[in-house]
């Protein structure tokens, strides 16, 4: 008989669980009307590193390319960045924080150190400096992955192999139920009259 699978032994579900915590203690301390935990990571590297590219963005913060360019639009709508194409290449925009981003930033910066503190206090100080050590092995192993994964040849699927059919036959297949269809209409005629 196979082992039962216990979810307190399973990093990923702990992990779960501690980001949910760390969660909680944020919107605790920060509030629900401000910054996002996503957002302020967001307003962060990019004051950090301004006139980022997204793609730069997205593998600064780990987070992925669609919920980013979500961000970056809400945070442009409220102000808070800017964007404009980059001179290097004109398909790709930097960002940069506003005065208001840098504004919500600092104002957000001493309640998200609560937060961190309240979070961290929950281990041994003896404990802490390894944790964190060991929290990063397991971000960069991941971000390893991202670039491999990314770096990787594509292979070929089934609709990718689809759409390299020739024009032609796709065109005649999709042609041919509307001439069975336009045959069936007028035999339907036909018995009508």
């Amino acid at each position: 008989m196979a082992k039962k699978f216990n979810l307190d032994d399973s990093p990923g579900h702990l992990l779960r669980r501690c980001q949910q915590y760390s969660f909680d203690l944020y919107s605790k301390e920060v509030g629900g009307g401000a910054l996002t935990p996503r957002q302020f990571t967001v307003l962060s590297t990019v004051e950090q590193n301004e006139g980022l590219s997204q793609t730069d963005l997205v593998h600064k913060t780990g987070i992925d390319r669609s919920t980013l360019a979500d961000m970056i639009s809400r945070l442009l709508k409220r102000g808070l960045l800017a964007r404009k194409r980059t001179e290097a290449d004109q398909r790709a925009n930097s960002v940069r924080i506003t005065a208001a981003g840098r504004k919500a930033l600092n104002a957000a910066m001493p309640s998200v150190r609560k937060a961190e503190t309240a979070l961290m206090a929950a281990l041994p100080a003896s404990k802490r400096a390894d944790f964190l050590k060991n929290l990063k092995l397991i971000a960069e192993a991941g971000a390893a992955a991202e670039e491999a994964a990314a770096a990787a040849p594509k292979r070929a699927t089934r609709t990718t192999k689809a759409k390299a059919k020739p024009r032609a036959k796709t065109t005649a297949k999709k042609r041919a139920p509307a001439r069975k269809t336009a045959a069936r209409k007028k035999t339907t005629r036909a018995k009508r009259r």
